[in-house]
C-alpha cells in the first residue's frame, strides 16, 4: 500500500504533465529501492508501471488540451482549415465551370455576330431612316 502511495505522489506531484522518459523513470525507481519502499526484483515492473501511467496521463492530458481548443474554435465559430480548404476547391471547381459555360454560349454568338453583322444593321438602318423620309415628304407638302 504505502508502494502504491509514493508511485501516485511522484506522479501526481508534476510527472502527469510531462512525458516521462525511460531514464526519469529508472531513476525515480531507483530512489523508491534506496528508501525500501521498491524491492530490487520488482524495480523493472515499477519502470513499466510508470512509463505506462505517464503515456496515460500525458494521453488524457492531450485529449483535455484538444478538446478545450475544439470547444473555443467552435465557440468562436471558426472554421476548421480542411473545410475551409475544401470549400475553396468547391468554389475554384465552380469557377472554372462557369468560365467554361462562357466559353461554349460565347461562341456561338461570336460566329452569329461574326457573320452577319451588316444584315442586321441594314434593317435598322432602314427603319431609322423611314420616319426621316415622311418627314422630309411632309415638309415638301407644306
Amino acid at each position: 500500500m504505502a508502494q502504491t502511495d509514493l508511485l501516485k505522489r511522484y506522479l501526481d506531484a508534476g510527472v502527469a504533465f510531462t512525458q516521462l522518459t525511460q531514464s526519469k523513470a529508472e531513476a525515480i525507481v531507483r530512489d523508491l529501492v534506496r528508501a525500501g519502499e521498491v524491492q530490487t526484483g520488482d524495480a523493472r515492473q515499477r519502470v513499466e508501471e510508470l512509463l505506462d501511467r505517464s503515456r496515460k496521463n500525458t494521453d488524457n492530458l492531450m485529449k483535455l488540451v484538444r478538446d478545450e481548443v475544439n470547444g473555443q474554435v467552435a465557440r468562436l465559430g471558426l472554421v476548421p482549415k480542411k473545410d475551409l480548404d475544401a470549400v475553396r476547391r468547391e468554389l475554384a471547381d465552380l469557377r472554372a465551370a462557369q468560365a467554361k459555360s462562357a466559353v461554349k454560349s460565347a461562341a456561338p454568338a461570336a460566329k452569329k455576330a461574326a457573320a452577319a453583322p451588316v444584315k442586321k444593321a441594314a434593317p435598322a438602318a432602314k427603319k431609322a431612316a423611314a420616319p426621316a423620309k415622311k418627314t422630309a415628304k411632309a415638309a415638301k407638302k407644306a
